[in-house]
């Protein structure tokens, strides 16, 4: 899969990817500013800003007549805040790749953030969050991350909190805009049936005008962990969600491909470890999956299990017990074998779609790191050895490492902290 890239004069970078086979093209816009970015008083600014952008421009007012325009020709759109980015995409039939150009480049450049919209935004970001705090099969990743990061603003929910939220004016809005979304801090990223030329002579005209600045840097995590952790959220539910995981690696670290094949033989998939033991043989969990997540200085590998609460410690156990089993015996051949095979497979499944592609591409450009094209993401996995995912889960399954978040009718921390050790 081959690619274009094109730095302008102010800095913003713009990648161009044509795809055979599709009609389809994919705009997507992609800032590096998210909630890590935030200090306390701004705390779900980043998250409230993606709203404002879909309340009106001086050319097109009002949401409805954003969404209008877009809806008129099919087309699908949104809008994401991570903890270290935020993106805006169109995705529409190739005919209308000017339209979504225009639409998409005149939220993110000339969006009016009125005072009168924003108050009435604060009713729908706060009904927001308390859907979070209704669904726990999702807020306990929340719970897990600052029970990682407590004292930093990476252990903080990107939503924000219900003071800061309710406390934003204009000025706030304005001041974060001009000091986070920079042209040297924004990435456009145009993937699917395209003349690339004419994107980027589209591209220029409407992003040329966008001012450069130094990008504002976040505040690093410090690991200090030196025992087990847990972290209890008391909530009577129905069942107990919990998060056991252990720390591991940065987003660009050379083990970053063993660690992912680690996670799959987990619980990557439903012929995974953790998924037969703790589902198929045991019956403890209608779901359980393993998983990493990798920011720019930090990372962790983390298994989610959804249980009875009478089998939580049944659970723990049991989990602790494959990490260990997998830190002390090599993974067969035919085991690593299928794990790549799997993350091949699914990673082309997910390149079929344009907005995926673009989203591949603009993820690694805007952690400015080297873009790899899948195959070659595909050869360093399968250069992964069987001694390599021995080495990491020694590594990182360490007991002083392992953390353990939980939502439930649970308070006895200490004695579920024992089950760690």
């Amino acid at each position: 899969m081959k690619y274009g890239k094109k730095t302008l004069k102010n800095g913003l970078r713009v990648l161009t990817i044509p795809m055979e086979g599709t009609q389809i093209v994919t705009v997507m816009i992609l800032v590096g500013a998210g909630s890590r970015y935030e200090n306390e008083k701004e705390a779900g600014l980043s998250h409230f800003v993606e709203h404002m952008f879909f309340k009106g421009t001086a050319k097109r007012p009002t949401t409805l007549d954003i969404s209008e325009e877009l809806d008129a020709v099919g087309g699908e759109f949104n809008a994401f805040t991570f903890k270290d980015k935020t993106l805006y995409y169109a995705k529409v039939d190739a005919k209308h790749f000017e339209t979504a150009l225009d639409v998409i480049s005149d939220i993110f450049l000339n969006s009016k953030i009125e005072a009168a919209e924003i108050e009435k935004e604060k009713g729908t970001i706060l009904q927001e969050l308390n859907m979070y705090e209704d669904t726990p099969i999702r807020t306990v990743a929340d719970v897990f991350e600052n029970l990682l990061y407590k004292n930093n603003p990476l252990g903080r929910e990107i939503i924000g909190i219900k003071k800061t939220i309710q406390s934003f004016r204009r000025k706030e809005f304005i001041r974060y805009l001009k000091n986070s979304y920079l042209a040297n801090n924004t990435i456009i990223c145009v993937a699917g049936k395209l003349n690339e030329k004419k994107a980027l002579l589209a591209i220029k005209k409407y992003f040329s005008s966008m001012q450069r600045k130094k990008i504002k840097k976040f505040p690093p995590v410090k690991d200090s962990q030196r025992q087990p952790a847990v972290k209890i959220k008391f909530k009577k539910t129905d069942q107990t969600h919990f998060i056991l995981g252990a720390r591991a690696y940065k987003e660009n670290h050379p083990q970053r491909f063993a660690l992912s094949l680690l996670a799959v033989i987990l619980g990557g998939n439903m012929s995974s470890r953790l998924f037969i033991e703790v589902r198929e043989k045991l019956g403890l969990a209608y779901y359980v999956k393993t998983g990493i997540e990798a920011y720019a200085d930090c990372g962790y590998l983390a298994t989610q299990v959804g249980v009875e609460h009478k089998n939580l410690e049944l659970a723990t156990k049991t989990i602790l017990q494959e990490y260990r089993k997998i830190a002390n015996l090599k993974v067969g051949e035919k085991e690593l074998q299928k794990a790549k095979d799997f993350i091949k497979g699914k990673s082309l499944m997910d390149l079929e779609a344009s907005d995926e592609v673009a989203m591949f591409f603009a993820g690694q450009e805007i952690k400015k790191r080297k873009i790899l094209t899948p195959g070659e993401i595909f050869e360093k996995i399968d250069k992964v050895t069987s001694t390599d995912i021995l080495e990491v889960a020694r590594e990182i399954f360490s007991q002083s490492k392992f953390n353990l978040a939980i939502i439930g009718p649970h308070q006895n921390a200490k004695k579920i902290r024992a089950l760690l050790r």
